[in-house]
């Protein structure tokens, strides 16, 4: 059953942080003898500015995340046709957005240019769609992230600010190693993030399976501790196949002729 014009009028303005509920605003308007079209009017009117907030909040959201703003990725724009097997309508379900509800990790694993980093990100930008933050990094710019902190002494709201997020993703595991005192604070993030309340999920890329991840962090416990954390619950999805990146590439092969001979000078 729909909601009464009243209830959407309470439901417009509880988002935009007004103390009106549905009685209040039924009372109101038979006080002042308002016709239908009226309470039509006042309605369409917060239904608007509720609108208008949304965009904001989500562009704010979209901002301050890091993905791409220019040309974003989303799930619509993933070529879902281009995976086979028996598990590609769990991927296409990511969507949903029910790893993030329940607490799930979510790690893509494979070569480069199947797709990992667009699904990754798309997963963030469908959080900020829905009015949750999210963050991206690449796992090189977490390592310098992490040793600039200790440098200026900014551990604590470093870590702080990467706990914050709904979505935390970081990208290409792999691509750099974290030395002992970078290692314990990334197990710090993942173990605040692990008891962290609310919806929560670490979204990680790598060309590289968890096994070998040990090649790239220091400090054995604290690792071990992190990886225990991360894939406690986690959805792990092993990609296999060819590259995507250049098949839209024009080749165009163009042959010179022998040089002219150059005009003899005249004396």
């Amino acid at each position: 059953m729909n909601d009464s014009i009243f209830e959407q009028i309470q439901d417009s303005a509880k988002y935009l942080s007004l103390d009106l509920c549905a009685q209040e605003m039924a009372q109101f308007a038979m006080e002042q003898q308002m016709n239908d079209e009226s309470i039509q009017a006042i309605a369409e009117t917060l239904a608007y500015l509720k609108q208008k907030k949304s965009e904001s909040i989500i562009s704010t959201l979209l901002r301050l995340s890091r993905l791409p703003l220019k040309e974003p990725k989303t799930f619509e724009g993933f070529d879902f046709d281009q995976l086979h097997g028996k598990q590609v309508e769990t991927l296409k379900s990511l969507a949903s957005l029910s790893a993030l509800y329940a607490h799930k990790n979510l790690a893509f694993i494979g070569p480069q240019g199947v797709g990992k980093t667009h699904l990754a990100m798309a997963y963030g930008c469908q959080c900020c769609e829905l009015g949750l933050k999210a963050y991206f990094l690449k796992a090189t710019e977490l390592n310098q992230r992490l040793t600039d902190a200790r440098k200026y002494g900014r551990e604590s709201s470093t870590i702080n600010g990467l706990v914050k997020p709904s979505c935390l993703i970081i990208d290409e595991v792999g691509r750099c190693v974290f030395d002992k005192e970078n290692t314990r604070m990334f197990f710090d993030v993942i173990d605040r993030r692990y008891n962290k309340e609310g919806p929560n999920t670490m979204i990680f890329t790598s060309n590289k399976g968890p096994d070998k991840w040990g090649e790239f962090f220091n400090e054995d416990s604290s690792l071990l501790c992190a990886l225990d954390r991360i894939f406690d619950d986690a959805t792990v999805f092993m990609i296999k196949g060819n590259s995507y990146r250049g098949r839209n590439c024009e080749t165009i092969a163009i042959s010179a002729g022998e040089p002219s001979a150059l005009p003899k000078a005249k004396n």
